[in-house]
C-alpha cells in the first residue's frame, strides 16, 4: 500500500511538474514580447477535467472583440435550432393583397426578390390591389450601442435589420475619363446618393472614401486618381429605401401592373395562402460568423433569437434575456460580465478570459458540440487563412481585433493528446497589432508544444 501510495505521489509530482513546465513556456514567451504582462488576459483549462493549467489576469474584464461571437451565437443556435431556415415569404389574399412577410433574412439578394416576383407572375397574380410589407420580425434599431460613427463607411460594419437585402452593401464605380479630367462615379444600383467628386483621371488607382458631413448621410467626398475602374462598396445608409427601390425594380420589371405604395402590415394568421418562399439554411449563418466573422449575420440571428425567446419583435434587449437564460441552463455565472451586443463590436462588452473557457467548457458537453466545433475557423481558412498554419488541425478557434484590442479563443489538441480551452485577450494602445498577434501565436504554441 505505501509503495502504491508512493507511486501515485511520483505521478502528481510528474503531472505538476510538467504543468509547470509548459506555464513557463508561455511565461516566456510573454516576457519576450514588446506586450506588457498587466495588458494580458489568458485562461488555459483541461477540457477533460476542467483544470486550470494556466492563468494570467484571468479575471480581468476586456472587451471581447468578435471572439463573444462563440458565445452568442451558441446561445442563439441553442434557441433557434440548427434546423431553423431565414425565410422571406408571398402570400395573397381573397381580395388579391400581396404580403411579403420579410425574415431578416441575412442571405436575401435582389435576385431572391426577383424570383419572388416572377413565382407571382407565373402564377397569374396581375394588377394586384396593395402590396404590404410585414417587417415586424425585428425591431428598427439597426446598429449596436456603443458602435462608432465613424466606422459607417466599413463595408465590415453594416447596419442590419428586417430589410437585410445584398448584403446591406452599395456597390460603387469609380471610371476613368480623359487625362486629368473628373472621373465618372456612380452605384451599380440606382441609390440617391450625391458625390462630391474629386476624383481625377491619372496614372493609378488612389481612391479615398469620405462621408462629406454627418448630418448629409447619403453625400459622400471621393478623392484622389483613377486609371482603370474600380469597384469599390460602402454600407447602406438607409436599408428600408434600398429594399423598397429594388422591390419597385422587380415588381415593374416582371410586370405586375402595381403603381400603388409599399405600407407596412402584419401578414394575416388566415385567409391567405402562400405563393412563393425564399429559404437559407442556419448553417449558412453558422460559417458565415465562426468561420468569417461576419457582423450582419451575427447581429441578425442574436435579434431573432432574442425575437423566439420572448414570442415577439426580435430587439438586442430580447436577445440579452435569451443570453442570460442560456448561461443559466449552463450553471454560467454572467454576474462580472457585460454585453451589449451580439458581435463584439461595441467596445462596451466586457468578458473575463474566465468566463470565456468556462463556456467553451460548458458547451463542449452538449450533443451539438462537434458540428459547433468544426464550424470554428481552422489554420489555413476564415480569419485564420494566413495564421496559425504550424497548428493545422489541431487548431479551432475564433479571433477579435478592435482598436488597440486583439483575442483568440477555441479549442487545441495538444502534441501529447490533451485537448485544451483556451482564450487570449490583449488590450494594449501602445503595441502594434502585429505584436499582439503574435504573442497570440507563440503563447499558442506553448501550449501546443509543452502541455
Amino acid at each position: 500500500m505505501k509503495k502504491l501510495l508512493t507511486i501515485l505521489g511520483l505521478l502528481a509530482v510528474l503531472i505538476d511538474g510538467s504543468v509547470a513546465f509548459a506555464a513557463n513556456g508561455i511565461d516566456k514567451a510573454i516576457s519576450k514580447s514588446t506586450v506588457k504582462r498587466g495588458t494580458i488576459s489568458v485562461s488555459v483549462k483541461n477540457l477533460s477535467t476542467g483544470e486550470v493549467v494556466y492563468d494570467l489576469n484571468s479575471d480581468k474584464l476586456v472587451p471581447p472583440a468578435s471572439t463573444q461571437k462563440l458565445v452568442t451565437l451558441a446561445a442563439a443556435l441553442d434557441t433557434l435550432g440548427t434546423d431553423y431556415a431565414f425565410k422571406t415569404s408571398l402570400y395573397k389574399n381573397v381580395n388579391n393583397e400581396l404580403y411579403l412577410k420579410l425574415g431578416a433574412d441575412p442571405f436575401l439578394t435582389s435576385k431572391n426578390l426577383d424570383t419572388l416576383m416572377a413565382e407571382a407572375k407565373k402564377k397569374k397574380i396581375v394588377e394586384p390591389k396593395n402590396i404590404y410589407i410585414d417587417d415586424y420580425i425585428l425591431d428598427s434599431v439597426e446598429w449596436g450601442e456603443g458602435w462608432q460613427w465613424d466606422d459607417e463607411l466599413n463595408p465590415l460594419m453594416t447596419k442590419f435589420g428586417s430589410y437585410n437585402l445584398d448584403g446591406n452593401l452599395l456597390s460603387i464605380v469609380v471610371m476613368p475619363t480623359a487625362s486629368d479630367a473628373p472621373a465618372k462615379i456612380y452605384p451599380k444600383k440606382f441609390y440617391p446618393l450625391t458625390f462630391m467628386n474629386m476624383v481625377t483621371t491619372g496614372s493609378a488607382n488612389n481612391i479615398e472614401v469620405e462621408k462629406t458631413a454627418v448630418s448629409l448621410p447619403d453625400m459622400l467626398t471621393v478623392k484622389g486618381t483613377v486609371s482603370k475602374p474600380e469597384t469599390f462598396e460602402i454600407p447602406v445608409n438607409n436599408l428600408k429605401r434600398y429594399f423598397r427601390l429594388r422591390l419597385e425594380e422587380t415588381v415593374n420589371n416582371n410586370k405586375l401592373e402595381y403603381y400603388g405604395n409599399y405600407m407596412q402590415k402584419k401578414t394575416p394568421d388566415k385567409d391567405v395562402y402562400l405563393v412563393y418562399e425564399i429559404s437559407h439554411p442556419m448553417q449558412m449563418a453558422v460559417d458565415a460568423v465562426l468561420e468569417r466573422s461576419n457582423n450582419l449575420v451575427t447581429e441578425t440571428v442574436f435579434k431573432l433569437a432574442g425575437g423566439k425567446f420572448v414570442n415577439n419583435t426580435g430587439s438586442t434587449d430580447a436577445a440579452l434575456k435569451m443570453f442570460q437564460a442560456y448561461c443559466e441552463k449552463l450553471n454560467l455565472d454572467t454576474n462580472d460580465i457585460k454585453l451589449v451586443d451580439g458581435s463584439g463590436v461595441s467596445k462596451n462588452n466586457l468578458m473575463s478570459a474566465d468566463f470565456m473557457t468556462d463556456f467553451l467548457l460548458a458547451i463542449s458537453k452538449h450533443e451539438q458540440f462537434i458540428n459547433y466545433k468544426n464550424a470554428m475557423a481552422t489554420p489555413g481558412e476564415g480569419t485564420l487563412k494566413d495564421r496559425m498554419l504550424y497548428f493545422n488541425g489541431n487548431l479551432r478557434a475564433k479571433t477579435g481585433t478592435l482598436s488597440d484590442i486583439s483575442s483568440i479563443a477555441g479549442y487545441i489538441t495538444s502534441q501529447s493528446g490533451n485537448n485544451y480551452a483556451f482564450d487570449i485577450m490583449i488590450n494594449d494602445a501602445k503595441t502594434s497589432n502585429a505584436d499582439k498577434k503574435m504573442l497570440e501565436e507563440y503563447i499558442i504554441r506553448a501550449i501546443y508544444t509543452e502541455f
